[in-house]
C-alpha cells in the first residue's frame, strides 16, 4: 500500500466515523432528520475538501520519498553523482540534507578505495619488475659459473662482484618497502629531541665524502648563526638529508656543485634546502616525485641502483614530524628539494 493510498483510507475512515456518530446521534433522537441532512451534508462537502487538500499538500512529500528511493538506487548501484532537492516539509529536507552528505562521504570512500587499489597493483607490477630484474641477472650468473663456463680468472670475480652488487640491490629495495610500509602503518614511534641541524649536515656530508670526490662535485653549506635547535628524531632526519644528498650527486654532472643551506625559522618551521645542477625534472613529473617506485628516468635509475622509495620514505619522515616536502626544477637548470622542521618550542 502506497504512502498516499494509507493517508487517504486514513481521512476516509475520520469522515465515516463522523458519519455513522451523525447516524446514531439521529436514531437517538439528539437530532432531527433536517439537522442530520444539513450535518451529513456539511461533513461530505468538509471531507471532499480535506481530500483535494489532503492530495495538495501530500504531493511534495510523496515527491521526496520518491526521489529517495531513486537515488537509493543509483547509490546500490554504485552511481553517486546525484543529489536530493531540498524540498517537501522541513524534516524531509533535513534529510536530505544528511542523505546528500551521505551520498558525498561514500563517494569519496569508494574514490580512496578505487586509488588503493590501483595503487596495490601498480606497486605490485613495480614490486615485481624490481625483482625480477637482479634475480635475472643473478640467476644467469649463477648458471655460467656453474656450468664452467668462466675460465679467465678476472672474469670470474667480476661475476662474483655482480652477483654480491645485484644482491646488495636486491636487500636494500627490501628493506626499503618494509620500512617504508611500516611508517606507512603508522608503526614506527616518534621520540624527537632537541637538534642542531648543522651537526646534523655536517654528519651526512661526511658519509658522502667519497662519492662527492668521485665525481669532483663542489659542496657548499650554508647554516644561519643563531639558527634555534630543530625537534627531530636526529637519524630519521640525517636519513632524509642523505637521501636528498644522495639524489642530488646521482643527478648532479661531474665536477658540478650541490647547496645545502638553512634558512631561520618562519611559523615555527625551518627550511632546509638541498639545490643541485642537475638535468632538471619536467613539470609534470615533479608532482609524482614522492610516490612509491616513481622515477623520472627509468633506465638511469635502475642502472644506478635507485630503488624508486627513497624519496617516497624522506616525505614519510618529513610529515611524521609535522613537516612538508617539495620540489623546485626546470629543464636544464637543477633542482631545489627541500624540507621543513619544527624548532623546539620553548
Amino acid at each position: 500500500m502506497g504512502l498516499r493510498t494509507y493517508l487517504l483510507l486514513t481521512s476516509l475512515v475520520s469522515i465515516a466515523a463522523i458519519l455513522i456518530s451523525l447516524f446514531v446521534s439521529y436514531r437517538k433522537m439528539f437530532l432531527t432528520l433536517d439537522e442530520l441532512i444539513w450535518l451529513t451534508l456539511v461533513t461530505v462537502g468538509a471531507g471532499i475538501l480535506s481530500l483535494i487538500v489532503h492530495l495538495i499538500m501530500t504531493r511534495p512529500i510523496e515527491r521526496a520519498i520518491d526521489m529517495i528511493s531513486k537515488e537509493s538506487q543509483q547509490i546500490a548501484q554504485g552511481d553517486f553523482r546525484g543529489e536530493l532537492p531540498l524540498i517537501g516539509p522541513v524534516e524531509f529536507q533535513a534529510m536530505a540534507v544528511h542523505f546528500n552528505e551521505m551520498s558525498r562521504q561514500l563517494n569519496e570512500s569508494f574514490q580512496q578505495l578505487r586509488s588503493s587499489e590501483a595503487s596495490r597493483r601498480e606497486l605490485v607490477a613495480n614490486v615485481s619488475h624490481d625483482l625480477r630484474t637482479p634475480l635475472a641477472s643473478i640467476q644467469s650468473f649463477v648458471e655460467a659459473l656453474q656450468d664452467d663456463l668462466i675460465e679467465d680468472p678476472d672474469t670470474y670475480k667480476r661475476y662474483l662482484s655482480t652477483i654480491r652488487l645485484e644482491t646488495q640491490r636486491l636487500s636494500g629495495l627490501i628493506n626499503d618497502l618494509f620500512d617504508l610500509s611500516r611508517r606507512e602503518a603508522g608503526a614506527e614511534s616518534f621520540e624527537p629531541e632537541a637538534y642542531h641541524l648543522d651537526n646534523l649536515i655536517v654528519e651526512t656530508l661526511q658519509s658522502h665524502l667519497l662519492q662527492i670526490e668521485d665525481k669532483g662535485i663542489e659542496v657548499e653549506g650554508h647554516i644561519p648563526e643563531g639558527l634555534p635547535p630543530v625537534s627531530i628524531m636526529p637519524n630519521e632526519i640525517k636519513r632524509v638529508v642523505s637521501n636528498l644528498l644522495h639524489n642530488a650527486l646521482r643527478h648532479s654532472p661531474e665536477g658540478g656543485k650541490i647547496r645545502i643551506y638553512a634558512q631561520m625559522p618562519k611559523d615555527g618551521f625551518v627550511l632546509v634546502t638541498v639545490e643541485d645542477q642537475g638535468e632538471g625534472i619536467a613539470e609534470e613529473e615533479q608532482v609524482r616525485l614522492f610516490e612509491r617506485f616513481y622515477r623520472t628516468d627509468h633506465s638511469r635509475s635502475r642502472a644506478s641502483g635507485g630503488s624508486g622509495l627513497g624519496l617516497a620514505i624522506t616525505k614519510s619522515i618529513v610529515e611524521i614530524h609535522g613537516g612538508q616536502v617539495g620540489v623546485s626544477s626546470q629543464l636544464g637548470k637543477g633542482s631545489q628539494f627541500w624540507f621543513t622542521v619544527p624548532v623546539v618550542q620553548r
